[in-house]
């Protein structure tokens, strides 16, 4: 039982997004109470001097504008590690290249097709901004790292010499790369760069990917952990595969989840954060919260709060 009561907000004394931020803790309803704790924990994980922090998320954010403030993040050092899907690589390449376009969801999809789109929710992608550009780049990569001698690469690896050629200042991989931030990618070849390791693999019959390296070093991470904290966005396999490590040092103690899927399916995209303490992903004592709701609207409110 809270004894904190609500109060209303003051419209004149919110001149800032982190006034409006402390206004939610005491709103009393319904989700700004959750944003306003969430903040909390990140700013307090983002301190602890102690902790390994963590950065999950799906690709088809990275399609939108919100992948600016999420590379700045990375650029000010506030995680150490980050886990994705192979669409973020896709989409950081393509929207280094070239222009995504702002759409709508409500629109005629076989029209779309025949004008030269693809379309990721209300995002619309040229389709010669996409597969083309990415398959010319990447190919191009292969070749510059195979000549090296490199006949072998774990997703961390390739996330690297990505970033490393890619000189767009919001690309995720670019500062990433600089903050010498690892990526890890488990799902790696459901994509487009995927495909591309693929039809290079086809040509040098001796180039491998090697996932076990990636198990290597997310080992060395995990087991010498003493403290651990995570930002989850969405689920799925990058949700899973970084609370998968956290059992290793005995779960996480700080977990902030922002999730639009509900639990009552079983997907772990709507799993809640306590069912994980019962794996021992996170810990009992953990700080922990989930937040419902788009994270292209969330993150901006969260990340000009914290950075």
């Amino acid at each position: 039982m809270s004894n904190k009561p609500v109060k209303d907000l003051d419209v004149n004394s919110l001149k800032s997004t982190i006034k409006l931020i402390e206004g939610f803790e005491d709103l009393g309803g319904f989700s700004p109470v959750y944003l306003s704790k969430a903040v909390k924990i990140l700013r307090k994980m983002i301190n602890d001097k102690d902790c390994v922090r963590w950065f999950s998320f799906v690709g088809s954010i990275i399609s939108t504008g919100v992948r600016g403030v999420m590379s700045e993040a990375l650029r000010r050092g506030l995680f150490h590690y980050v886990i994705t899907t192979c669409g973020a690589l896709d989409h950081d390449i393509a929207r280094s290249l070239g222009e995504y376009y702002s759409g709508d969801f409500h629109v005629n999809d076989a029209a779309l097709l025949k004008t030269g789109f693809h379309r990721v929710g209300s995002v619309f992608i040229p389709q010669k901004a996409y597969g083309e550009k990415i398959e010319k780049f990447m190919q191009e990569l292969l070749e510059d790292v195979y000549s090296q001698g490199i006949k072998e690469i774990g997703t961390y690896e390739l996330c690297r010499f990505i970033g490393e050629r890619l000189d767009y200042r919001h690309s995720i991989l670019r500062n990433a790369y600089e903050g010498q931030v690892l990526i890890f990618v488990p799902g790696i070849m459901d994509g487009a760069v995927g495909t591309q390791l693929w039809l290079f693999s086809q040509r040098h019959r001796d180039f491998r990917l090697n996932l076990f390296k990636d198990f290597d070093k997310l080992a060395e991470i995990a087991f010498k952990m003493k403290k651990s904290g995570a930002l989850i966005v969405g689920g799925g396999i990058s949700k899973h595969h970084l609370i998968w490590w956290a059992q290793f040092s005995g779960g996480l103690d700080y977990v902030v989840q922002l999730t639009t899927a509900v639990e009552y399916d079983g997907s772990l995209s709507g799993a809640t954060l306590s069912e994980a303490i019962s794996w021992r992903k996170i810990k009992p004592t953990a700080e922990y919260v989930t937040v419902y709701g788009d994270a292209t609207l969330l993150l901006p409110l969260i990340f000009a709060s914290i950075l």
